[in-house]
């Protein structure tokens, strides 16, 4: 991904993006974004922008297997997101959503991920350690929990579902604190412009919004130049 996209997309919340991937992809739609209420570890950090590292994790039973195999598998999954294409950020199915019960997230692996590189975390499981977390890495989670119960990683490099959205390892995701969306990789090229466009029309109605003597015949007036702009 060019450089100054990165940014871009950085500084975008994921709202204008979901209205910039509507003009690229030929009108509105009712799928490719979380569906589901979210909470943000930090709700005044910048959006986060990534290729997915999809993993499946549960907590509400005990492992059956043995505690060999699951340290093994958890030391596999360190190795599995640390690895592949940057920017990158941790996408977690939680398999007992929507009755989450323990907390994956929380100060030491927010630590763990932000010292390994990963460019932040969504998932539909639980936040905990909240004021305790290191600064800069964004968790968008589900809920928050005090807990981590029997948490332990289940499936990794796999398709996941969180909030509605279905989510494949390598899609490009865009977070913040209002949810995700999958940007596709055909439309990349012309999304820098499209954000602009959906800027620029908005700021149409918002100028005479703000202005004084604004009434519904200037609305309408405003209304009619965005929809040629």
């Amino acid at each position: 991904m060019p450089p100054n996209l990165l940014a871009r997309l950085r500084a975008t919340d994921t709202p204008t993006v979901c209205n910039a991937l509507e003009l690229l992809l030929g009108g509105r739609r009712a799928t490719g974004f979380t569906k589901f209420p979210v909470v943000a570890a930090d709700p005044g950090l910048p959006s986060m922008v990534g290729y997915a590292r999809c993993v499946k994790i549960r907590a509400a039973s005990p492992p059956t297997e043995p505690p060999e195999t699951v340290l093994a598998r958890r030391m596999a999954y360190y190795e599995y997101v640390a690895g592949g294409p940057t920017p990158s950020l941790v996408v977690i199915e939680d398999t007992d959503w929507p009755h989450c019960v323990g907390a994956f997230w929380g100060e030491l692996h927010v630590a763990v991920h932000k010292g390994l590189g990963l460019g932040g975390t969504l998932t539909n499981g639980l936040l905990r350690d909240l004021g305790q977390l290191d600064p800069g890495y964004q968790v968008i989670a589900g809920a928050i929990g005090p807990s981590h119960a029997f948490v332990h990683v289940t499936d990794l490099d796999v398709p996941v579902a969180l909030f509605g959205l279905q989510i494949a390892p390598g899609d490009l995701v865009h977070a913040d604190r209002h949810g995700a969306t999958v940007i596709p990789a055909t439309v990349l090229a012309g999304l820098n412009d499209a954000i602009d466009t959906v800027i620029a029309k908005e700021k149409i109605i918002l100028d005479v919004a703000r202005a004084p003597g604004f009434t519904v015949e200037v609305l309408k007036e405003a209304w009619g130049r965005m929809l040629v702009t």
